[in-house]
């Protein structure tokens, strides 16, 4: 029985991308609405794992997941970093003149501002995901959309791409968190992603960071989210990159003393980004 993976999207989505990348090709890929579908997917059993986005290079955190990561409380078992390349895709035979609506992701829509901003003629449509407004386009057959999606899209449903790389930094790439229902221990883990609260005194925060300075430990994000219904309390969410092991078992210790509901969501091997 192949493996099956909870995407966001439909297939050819930058998702399903990752997966393929992640896990190889031989896996099936379970389509979802929505990122809580996703979840509730894995939480259900009827997938073995998620691969959620979490961050993009252009657009930032995307940060309703991160309420899913508290909400759900899955393992994170890996990474994976995708090179996003946008196109503006249409239907056979379709000229760029005959275009009137683009549609697209709202993320993908802001990745290629700088190409849309030269067509204010166009009217831009947010859509659920990528693939799925291409797939959209040949199922209604749309001759005044396009669509902004990946060179898959194109080629799984049948588009043109009339214009290529339209996304307006090249190295635009989104990382993807891989989510378990079961614990998967990696022996060779460098990396771990990490939730906490901290006290309101002067320097809280900054006691913490520095229990992961004076171990070697890196700190390579931080986000900080409200915590639901109370006023000037944050979750913090942070990933850390260590050399040694050692030296992160020492740094936790330290930061066990500093703050309240702290939680290790996952320990896993560091992503390098291609």
């Amino acid at each position: 029985m192949k493996t099956r993976i909870a995407i966001q999207g439909v297939k050819a989505s930058f998702h399903e991308e990752a997966a393929y990348k992640y896990f190889g090709e031989d896996i099936e890929t379970v389509e979802c609405e929505s990122f809580k579908k996703t979840c509730d997917m894995l939480k259900q059993g009827k997938a073995d794992y998620v691969v959620m986005a979490i961050e993009n290079s252009i657009a930032g955190s995307i940060l309703p997941n991160y309420n899913l990561l508290r909400d759900y409380r899955f393992h994170i078992v890996g990474e994976v970093h995708l090179n996003i390349q946008q196109n503006l895709l249409a239907l056979p035979g379709t000229k760029l003149s005959d275009i009137k609506f683009v549609e697209s992701h709202p993320i993908a829509i802001r990745q290629c501002d700088e190409f849309l901003i030269d067509h204010p003629e166009w009217t831009i449509k947010e859509g659920m995901d990528t693939a799925a407004c291409a797939k959209g386009i040949v199922e209604n057959q749309l001759k005044n959309t396009a669509a902004i999606a990946s060179a898959l899209a194109a080629k799984i449903y049948g588009l043109e791409i009339l214009e290529r790389r339209i996304e307006t930094n090249k190295k635009n790439a989104t990382r993807f968190l891989i989510l378990s229902n079961e614990l998967v221990e990696h022996k060779n883990a460098n990396k771990a992603s990490l939730s906490f609260q901290t006290g309101n005194a002067v320097g809280a925060l900054a006691n913490v960071l520095q229990c992961f300075a004076e171990q070697n430990v890196n700190l390579s994000k931080i986000q900080s989210m409200p915590v639901v219904g109370k006023r000037n309390e944050y979750d913090f969410y942070v990933d850390v990159e260590w050399k040694k092991q050692g030296d992160y078992d020492a740094a936790i210790r330290k930061v066990l003393k500093h703050t309240i509901n702290f939680t290790i969501m996952g320990e896993y091997i560091k992503n390098e980004k291609v």
